[in-house]
C-alpha cells in the first residue's frame, strides 16, 4: 500500500501545476478563450465580495456615537483614511466615489488574504464532500482574469466620469486634441487609446503579480516541508513563519495601491487636459 502511495505521489512540479489549476468549465488550449469560466475565480470572489458587505452592515449596524469598542474604531480609522485619500485627490463630488473606494480596498484585502489558508485546505473539504482531486485556486486576485475583470471595472468607471464632468463632446474633443492640439488629432487619439488600455492592463497585471508569486513561494515552502526531513522540517517552519509575517503586509499594501490608482485615476477623470 505504502509503495502503491509513494508511486503515486505526485512530484513537486505536478504539486505546483496541480495547486495553480483552475476548476474551469473546460479545459483551455488556446492564450485567450472568453468561452471558458474560472468557476473557482467566480466563487471566491463573489464570497469575499459577500463577507465584505457583511462586514460593513455590522460596523454600520453597531456604530454608537459614544466611546467606539475595537471593532468600531477599526472601521473607522479605515474609512477615515479611505475618506482623507480621495479628498485629496479627487477634486468634485466623491458620494459615490469614496464609497466604491472603500469597496475595492476591503475587498480586495479580503480576496489577497485566502492566501493565508493551508494551500491544501481547498481538496481537503473536497474530497471531504465526495468531490475527489480537483484543480482549485482560493485566491481570485492569483488569477489574471479575476484582476483585469476589476480593472475593467475601474476602466468603466473612469469613461463614465470622464463623460458625465465634461460631457460627451467634451471628451470626445479631448480625445482628439489633448495633449498637443487638434492639429494632431490621430496621433492624439492614438496616444489616449493607449493611455486607457495602458492604466487598465498595468492595474490589473500589478495585483496579479505580486498575488501570484506569493501563492507560488507559498508553494515551494509547502513543498519543503513535505521532505520529510529535520531541514525541511525546520526550514518549513521558519521559512512559513517568515514568508507570513511579511505577506501580511503585501496583502494590505496591494489592497491600498488598488484603491490608490482608482482614486488616482477618478480623479483624472475630472480634470480637463
Amino acid at each position: 500500500m505504502t509503495a502503491e502511495a509513494a508511486e503515486h505521489a505526485p512530484t513537486a512540479s505536478e504539486y505546483i501545476v496541480h495547486h495553480l489549476g483552475h476548476l474551469s468549465t473546460q479545459h483551455q488550449t488556446k492564450i485567450v478563450d472568453f468561452s471558458i469560466i474560472n468557476m473557482d475565480t467566480i466563487f471566491w470572489s463573489v464570497f469575499c465580495g459577500v463577507i465584505a458587505c457583511l462586514f460593513m452592515f455590522l460596523a454600520a449596524r453597531k456604530a454608537t456615537s459614544g466611546v467606539p469598542g475595537r471593532f468600531q474604531a477599526f472601521v473607522e480609522m479605515v474609512v477615515e483614511m479611505v475618506e482623507d485619500q480621495s479628498k485629496a485627490i479627487v477634486h468634485g463630488n466623491r458620494a459615490f466615489i469614496a464609497p466604491v473606494a472603500l469597496t475595492v480596498f476591503v475587498w480586495v484585502a479580503l480576496m489577497n488574504s485566502l492566501d493565508f489558508l493551508p494551500v491544501d485546505l481547498a481538496s481537503g473539504i473536497f474530497r471531504i464532500f465526495g468531490m475527489g482531486e480537483m484543480h482549485h485556486r482560493i485566491v481570485p486576485t492569483a488569477d489574471l482574469n479575476g484582476t483585469l475583470g476589476i480593472a475593467l471595472g475601474v476602466l468603466a468607471l473612469m469613461l463614465y466620469y470622464s463623460v458625465k464632468i465634461k460631457g460627451a463632446g467634451g471628451f470626445i474633443h479631448e480625445l482628439f486634441a489633448a495633449p498637443f492640439g487638434i492639429w494632431l488629432a490621430p496621433f492624439n487619439l492614438l496616444l489616449n487609446i493607449i493611455e486607457f488600455a495602458a492604466k487598465t492592463v498595468s492595474l490589473g497585471m500589478r495585483l496579479f503579480g505580486n498575488m501570484y508569486a506569493g501563492e507560488l513561494l507559498f508553494l515551494l515552502i509547502a513543498l519543503l516541508g513535505s521532505t520529510a526531513t529535520a531541514f525541511g522540517f525546520v526550514g518549513h517552519v521558519i521559512a512559513g513563519s517568515i514568508w507570513a509575517i511579511f505577506h501580511i503586509l503585501i496583502v494590505l499594501l496591494q489592497a491600498f495601491i488598488f484603491m490608490m490608482l482608482t482614486l488616482v485615476y477618478l480623479g483624472q477623470a475630472h480634470e480637463a487636459h
